[in-house]
């Protein structure tokens, strides 16, 4: 009889066990990597490390209440550069970052929940400049400027434009002014407000030439009912109008 009970409470607490990694994703806690990449997501006070709520922005409101509402633990943190997030994210268990154009040779590299606002490709010039373009082939013959790592930066390189890249994109805003480049290769509304931010304005879109959707990427070893909670939310967010709501806030 004492044997029978053993094995019994043996059957039940293998059951239990069960059941707790069945549960396991609703516990999860995710590590959220971000840049400074203005107005979807940027530190407080400019700089290029911060944690939690000294972060802002459409992307980190969005997120914030999409974790929320999933019921999903995360930490936050901004960092510089780009590529070093990206590759944390790549490797590393229970990482995430946003924001990601989702590109087809990024596809198969992450899970993806999105999409969370659009990005358009878009050169811009200088007021006063001349400059028309009705194509990007136009644009071969020109200095392009480019954010290193960014997804615009890696599409203009493989179609052979060459850009120069910079660690910060508002550095090409400064350099477009000052004639060190003919071009700036940026996201709209992106690029728009990271001029503004440095005092520049008046500057000239002549060619828009690709839109892109940004997304949550993270990585391959997060659970699929992770991303599902994540993904139900978030659509539901967009069903109440609020992510149209958070962008009417920086826009």
């Amino acid at each position: 009889m004492f044997k029978r009970l053993l094995v019994v409470v043996a059957s039940a607490s293998l059951v239990l066990c069960g059941l707790a990694r069945a549960d396991e994703p609703a516990d999860t806690s995710l590590v959220l990597l971000t840049e400074n990449f203005p107005p979807y997501n940027m530190a407080k006070n400019g700089k290029n490390f911060a944690q939690g709520e000294n972060i802002d922005g459409i992307a980190v409101d969005i997120v914030r209440e999409m974790f929320k509402r999933a019921g999903i633990n995360y930490s936050l943190t901004l960092r510089f550069p780009w590529e070093r997030i990206y590759k944390m994210a790549l490797e590393q268990p229970g990482y995430g970052v946003f924001v990601m154009a989702r590109l087809p040779d990024r596809e198969p590299l992450f899970k993806w929940v999105g999409p969370i606002g659009p990005d358009d490709w878009i050169m811009l010039a200088k007021a006063g400049s001349k400059i028309t373009l009705e194509s990007l082939e136009q644009a071969r013959k020109y200095k392009i400027g480019a954010y290193k790592g960014d997804a615009i930066a890696e599409t203009l390189t493989k179609q052979g434009l060459a850009p120069q890249v910079v660690l910060r994109d508002q550095d090409n805003a400064r350099k477009l002014v000052a004639g060190q480049i003919d071009l700036w290769a940026t996201g709209d509304p992106a690029g728009r407000y990271l001029a503004k931010q440095e005092g520049i304005s008046g500057l000239k879109t002549v060619l828009r030439f690709n839109s892109a959707e940004l997304y949550l990427a993270l990585n391959k070893d997060v659970s699929d009912e992770v991303v599902a909670k994540l993904q139900a939310a978030l659509d539901q967010m967009r069903q109440e109008g609020l992510v149209e709501e958070i962008m009417g806030r920086y826009l």
